[in-house]
């Protein structure tokens, strides 16, 4: 497991905010697409209510949804207990950890990496992204997103663990 680099992909409001009633709070595709290249031929892992949230597993990408329940039927993706046992199945060395919130509380202490947007909303919400200490944390690379045709405009940071 410590031999993997695990990499925490958010999309978080200014306010921290990643969820409400199982979905984000908005729809950027420019976010998206961004995501995508992130995540795309890496193990992705998830929780169970970002896993219904995306609805299908993510084509070209090892999905691992860690889920108590051992009933669970998951088309196109492989079912774990516990957020070790999604790293220690993970193929590949590094292992994106794509939400939801209680799965980032759980990996911040393990990562290495952050990919995180920022959206520039601060909407209603009642899941976040876990409270974080910059200072652990060296900025690698931002790109900032001006405002799309929904007037929304995000920024992408990339942070290694000092």
């Amino acid at each position: 497991m410590l031999n993997k680099t695990i990499t925490l992909v958010a999309a978080m409001a200014r306010n921290g905010a990643i969820g409400l009633e199982g979905r984000m709070p908005w729809h950027l595709p420019a976010e998206l697409k961004h995501f995508k290249k992130t995540t795309l031929g890496k193990p992705v892992v998830m929780g169970r209510k970002t896993w219904e949230s995306i609805g299908r597993a993510l084509p070209g990408r090892q999905n691992l949804v860690v889920s108590r329940n051992k009933q669970l039927q998951l088309e196109g993706a492989q079912l774990v207990s516990s957020l070790v046992e999604a790293i220690e199945a993970a193929e590949g060395t590094e292992v994106m950890i794509i939400g939801g919130g209680e799965l980032y509380r759980q990996a911040l202490p393990l990562a290495s990496r952050l990919v995180l947007t920022t959206v520039e909303l601060e909407p209603e919400a009642d899941t976040w992204f876990p409270a974080w200490d910059t200072s652990d944390w060296l900025l690698v690379n931002a790109e900032n997103h001006p405002a799309d045709e929904q007037g929304i405009a995000f920024s992408v940071a990339e942070w290694m663990r000092r």
